[in-house]
């Protein structure tokens, strides 16, 4: 009978402890000791040296019987440099995010919210793929026949007659696209078993769907643990690179919105990919956060249908909102997600506060930074923010992380103070410092073709930066205080106490 036994496992690191510590001693994060029952069965070891299909039969492999040969290492003008060519997904949006299409042999590894959209892309991009490549999709929380369930929803494989004749006669035509012979389903937990598919199928791509639900027979430990997610992405990783397979990886989340596992999950891999939305909002946002073969922080958007995924060619007319008619205290900015200009609305409010504390509140902006930008305007402007709440958001909620987007935030929250509006054809891009300066940005070229392509005419932008030869007002700003006399002219709707003589002059 085998003996168990338990120690603590941190879900940072990976360290091991025998017992239970409130910090680890190894990463010294708090709170991050798990502890997992082990059972120790030796019958159950598995032999260093045996390829996955050996395993399954209990024999060594071949070659293990032989002398290891020493590999000659090679001078860095002797490797080859022929680039690799790269396979498109089928959707240009997954491809702008892995640095231009897959590479052969690399591991992705995309994270997620439950119900986010992980599963429905990645079906979608093997049903493309399928067409021209073998294609492995290995389900190992789904039944095979779930699986062709959820691919009718999608329009993909042929419908029931049953669901066919409660369709209109478009709805049937366009579900019935067939996936083709090259897409292979394996409904399995079991990673010897998954090991040995892909060294027999030898796919082109596989998908793996999830990795938190794969089990290694050979540890005691439960699926989904930290031992179990390490050694199967290793495994995983080994059979991929030997045999030139592009493994995509779904990966859990924990509460926290980090990827659910040791961090060194996200080592193993090549790309690390986040999709994230709101799940009161159509849009879907893929986003990179690690690329060996590619730029991070590169931004796909999609839009949930029906019918699946859809891709959103031109994500700044998702994010703009309603131009006719301006509210006080709204301001248009250009924000870069990667190489990709974005322009997005803000909108500010300030009120009276009924709390010996303000509120302060943001959605798609920083906190930290709103306080910073809130602080600036009081000490160099003179609005006295520290009796009024103050509400920033971002439309559709876009996370704009960047400090390009600060020069918008502040005349935001003086339009809404001051109860002025700023012209709808002018963008904002800028970094204000704690002096009150207006610093330069990155990609300025890029913001400002964007802008000029949707029809903006002004852009304030920092003093000194180089601008390109474009169809657009250029008004460069040293300080914030001049970005205001420039972005609000005129008298304020309303009579509004406490307005700074510097500002009123305007």
């Amino acid at each position: 009978m085998p003996k168990t036994r338990s120690h603590y496992v941190c879900n940072q690191c990976a360290a091991e402890s025998p017992q239970y510590f409130g910090k680890c001693p190894s990463c010294h994060a708090w709170n991050s000791l798990e502890e997992q029952i082990v059972k120790s069965n030796p019958a159950a070891a598995t032999p260093i040296g045996l390829t996955a299909t050996a395993r399954l039969n209990g024999k060594k492999r071949a070659s293990s019987t032989t002398s290891v040969q020493a590999r000659s290492s090679l001078t860095f003008e002797q490797i080859s440099d022929h680039p690799q060519a790269r396979v498109s997904s089928g959707y240009t949006e997954l491809d702008r995010v892995l640095g231009g299409g897959i590479v052969p042999g690399s591991l992705v590894l995309i994270g997620g919210d439950p119900g986010i959209g992980k599963s429905t892309l990645l079906l979608q991009v093997a049903n493309q793929l399928g067409s021209q490549h073998r294609v492995l999709y290995v389900c190992a929380e789904e039944s095979g026949q779930q699986v062709k369930l959820r691919s009718h929803r999608l329009g993909i494989g042929k419908q029931p007659p049953v669901q066919l004749q409660q369709r209109s006669a478009e709805e049937a035509a366009a579900a019935t696209g067939d996936p083709g012979p090259n897409l292979y389903v394996l409904p399995e937990t079991d990673l010897e078993t998954v090991l040995a598919e892909l060294e027999s199928l030898k796919p082109t791509v596989a998908v793996i769907d999830s990795i938190q639900a794969l089990y290694y027979s050979a540890l005691g430990s439960a699926p989904g643990s930290v031992s179990q997610v390490r050694e199967c992405t290793s495994a995983l990783m080994h059979v991929a690179k030997r045999e030139h397979i592009t493994l995509f990886i779904v990966g859990h989340v924990t509460k926290e919105g980090a990827i659910a596992g040791p961090k060194v999950l996200e080592h193993l891999v090549d790309t690390v990919l986040y999709f994230e939305g709101d799940r009161f909002a159509s849009h879907r946002l893929l986003r990179s956060v690690k690329n060996r073969f590619g730029a991070t922080h590169e931004l796909g958007v999609f839009e949930m249908a029906d019918r699946g995924l859809a891709e959103v060619s031109n994500p700044s007319e998702l994010f703009l909102g309603n131009r006719e008619e301006v509210a006080p205290g709204t301001a248009t900015i250009v924000a870069c997600e990667g190489t990709r200009p974005i322009v997005v609305e803000l909108q500010a409010l300030v009120s009276p506060t009924s709390y010996s504390s303000p509120r302060r509140s943001t959605t798609g902006i920083e906190y930290n930074r709103l306080l910073q930008i809130l602080a600036v305007l009081e000490k160099r402007v003179g609005i006295p923010l520290s009796k009024l709440d103050a509400y920033v958001a971002s439309s559709g909620g876009l996370n704009v992380g960047e400090p390009a987007a600060d020069l918008g935030v502040a005349v935001a929250v003086a339009a809404s103070f001051r109860d002025r509006v700023v012209d709808a054809k002018t963008v904002l891009i800028g970094e204000v410092g704690l002096g009150g300066q207006i610093r330069p940005v990155s990609q300025i070229e890029l913001r400002l073709k964007e802008a000029a392509k949707l029809g903006f005419k002004r852009a304030i932008i920092p003093k000194g930066q180089t601008v390109p030869d474009i169809d657009l007002e250029i008004i460069p700003v040293a300080k914030v205080l001049d970005a205001m006399i420039a972005a609000l002219p005129g008298q304020p709707r309303h009579t509004v106490e406490a307005v700074p003589d510097a500002v009123e002059a305007s």
